[in-house]
């Protein structure tokens, strides 16, 4: 459904911060699918941890995250070069299973509620069909030029 050249297209993130690579199912203003295949390339398993790879629960949820940007992104059509997603807050974070080079990490993202540009998602990461990691993330889409200026008024 999108690659990733149609997800840098969408996300400011870049290697090695961009954590989704391919998106495989979209319902626009209810839900998203994508994938993250982890490899022993990345560069956090460097440290984290030598000999015993894992990846770091916090760029679990970071994923999770670029996953609700991008459904906010394509469910209101919204021009990536005008408005930034950016990230308010993870409630509820659980970690159950440790992920591995090798993994493919299924993120799968419900909209809770969404009004105006506040989005809330329910964000669900598995590996084979496992639950490895999951949350609730509130999100906000502001205007590049206004929150880079710090206007609070920076809403679309």
């Amino acid at each position: 459904m999108m690659d990733i050249g149609e997800i840098q297209a969408l996300l400011p993130h870049r290697y090695p911060f961009l954590l989704v690579d391919r998106v495989v199912e979209i319902v626009p203003g209810q839900k998203l699918t994508a994938y993250k295949n982890v490899t022993i390339n990345e560069p956090f398993f460097n440290g984290h941890f030598p000999g015993h790879p894992v990846m770091p629960g916090v760029l679990i949820l970071e994923a999770l995250a670029q996953a609700t940007a991008i459904l906010a992104y394509k469910t209101e059509a919204m021009d990536p070069t005008r408005l930034v997603t950016y990230l308010m807050g993870v409630d509820n974070a659980r970690f159950r299973k440790p992920v591995v080079p090798g993994d493919r990490l299924q993120l799968d993202i419900e909209v809770i509620r969404h009004k105006g540009a506040i989005w809330k998602t329910k964000g669900v990461a598995s590996v084979d069909g496992a639950k490895v990691a999951e949350g609730e993330f509130l999100a906000t889409v502001v205007d590049k030029n206004k929150a880079a200026k710090g206007d609070e008024s920076a809403a679309p």
